[in-house]
């Protein structure tokens, strides 16, 4: 007995080999077993493959007939998912396969994430190589590993036996989208060492919270304060107090939606300072419309506490609000979307342990050196020092694709519209590819996939079988 829920969806053979993924855990760090059924669907069709010890796989298949002197295409997707579920949920993703379900247009997982992204590539993929009827060019079946935490995968896959000339990335989320080119990032920080001597007076807090926050890079030009930012701003405008504490945001690729500060001021001037801090808050919600539930709360104690003294703690925040933020470079080719930008996300001044953690994008290579060297100049100005977490390339937007125009015309054939062709402010593995494969000509697509990274994540059922339609013509037109 078939007991496979999507087993009446079209097309049957995706969908088939996407619940074949979803019954095998296949978060970040815990791919093997997802590796190894890529390795057995290849070994069972008798396709050339290999298995590198990172996990990542690659499967050639030869071209259908007529095919044969075309130019090979690249599939490439991701095995790995983000795992996430609700509270009260049950589920070991270590052990568990996902529950599906369908919801009107929707495949979705039960109080989980469902990993459409990136699962729906595999699938894909998959689909295409097991299916001899399927008219296409030379193909290389490209799966990485843990491409959701900082792509060591791609990074470390060997691309000396490639030679694809076209890349087919199957890792974006809005069909009718054709992304051509993706910000490269470097995550990097500023840390100093600030000590504290042992203050008398009022101990106090402010805290800055309910910003609207937001992903580091597709939300970078939507306006959201900056909460680490932001309160640097209002201890500058409150006389710069001697700080004790500073504690803002989680994550170097989020925008931080919430900060706050302790300092100890003596106790003749606690009052007047609560008021200038309440005054700029006033100030602040009316400068930060995008942030409409932003709060700004206080609090103080008589007491004693260990702060800095009055030079480092104007040090601290002066370096603060020296250090660049937000968008740097917009595309002067395609209008209205970001090049270049940094975020800082994470703010911490704890038992005289400065630190700032910053996530530098841009789809130019230079800008982004460029970029880092700016933030480790003003690291060296206030005698701090500048460290690089990792980094990964952009892809940088060819103004001449001949995959993109062929992909252009297939589009306008099957849909009758035009589609938007975009660069993403965010990170894909096609830069790394490219970085592998010279001359390399990259496209990322794919079907719409609602909410990712979250438990409320959807998969469009319709629009899964428009872009495997699209995917068939584009094949059949290399």
């Amino acid at each position: 007995m078939d007991n496979r829920v999507l087993k009446d969806l079209e097309p049957k053979s995706v969908y088939r080999f996407f619940e074949e993924l979803c019954r095998i855990p296949h978060g970040s760090g815990n791919t093997k077993a997802a590796s190894d059924w890529a390795a057995n669907f290849a070994k069972e069709r008798g396709l050339a493959y290999r298995q590198d010890a990172m996990g990542n796989v690659v499967i050639w298949k030869a071209a259908s007939p007529g095919y044969e002197d075309h130019p090979t295409a690249m599939l490439q997707g991701h095995l790995d998912m983000v795992c996430v579920k609700d509270n009260g949920v049950e589920h070991d993703f270590e052990k568990e396969p996902l529950d599906l379900y369908i919801d009107g247009d929707w495949v979705k997982a039960r109080g989980t994430s469902l990993g459409s992204d990136d699962g729906i590539a595999v699938a894909m993929a998959m689909a295409v190589l097991d299916d001899d009827t399927i008219p296409h060019p030379p193909i290389e079946a490209v799966f990485t590993v843990d491409e959701e935490v900082g792509m060591p995968g791609a990074i470390g896959l060997d691309g000396s036996d490639l030679k694809s000339r076209y890349l087919l990335n199957i890792d974006s989320e809005v069909e009718k989208v054709l992304t051509v080119g993706c910000a490269g990032g470097t995550a990097c920080h500023i840390d100093a060492a600030m000590a504290g001597e042992k203050m008398e007076g009022v101990v106090c807090a402010i805290s800055l919270e309910n910003l609207s926050g937001g992903h580091s890079g597709t939300a970078i030009h939507m306006g959201f304060a900056n909460a680490d930012k932001l309160l640097a701003e209002g201890l500058a405008k409150i006389g710069y107090p001697r700080l004790v504490s500073l504690f803002g945001g989680l994550q170097d690729n989020a925008i931080p939606n919430a900060a706050k500060a302790e300092f100890v001021v003596p106790a003749d001037q606690a009052a007047a300072v609560k008021a200038a801090a309440e005054a700029w808050a006033a100030e602040a919600r009316a400068a930060c419309p995008n942030d409409p539930n932003f709060t700004f709360t206080w609090s103080d104690k008589a007491g004693a506490a260990v702060a800095l003294s009055a030079e480092d703690s104007r040090k601290a925040v002066d370096l603060i609000l020296a250090v660049p933020n937000g968008i740097q470079a917009m595309n002067p080719d395609l209008p209205g979307q970001v090049q270049t930008s940094l975020n800082l996300g994470i703010l911490r001044l704890e038992e005289g342990k400065f630190r700032m953690a910053f996530l530098l994008r841009s789809s130019v290579a230079a800008e982004l050196a460029q970029l880092e060297q700016k933030v480790q100049g003003v690291a060296t100005e206030f005698g701090a020092a500048f460290a690089v977490e990792s980094s990964y390339p952009p892809w940088e937007y060819r103004k001449e694709s001949q995959l993109r125009d062929i992909m252009v015309r297939v589009f306008k054939e099957q849909y009758g519209e035009d589609p938007v062709v975009e660069t993403v402010h965010a990170g894909l593995e096609c830069g790394i590819l490219t970085d592998k494969v010279p001359g390399l000509d990259a496209v990322s697509f794919g079907p719409d996939l609602v909410e990712i990274h979250s438990t409320r994540e959807r998969m469009s059922i319709a629009s899964v079988e428009r872009t495997w339609r699209f995917l068939l013509g584009v094949l059949a037109a290399l």
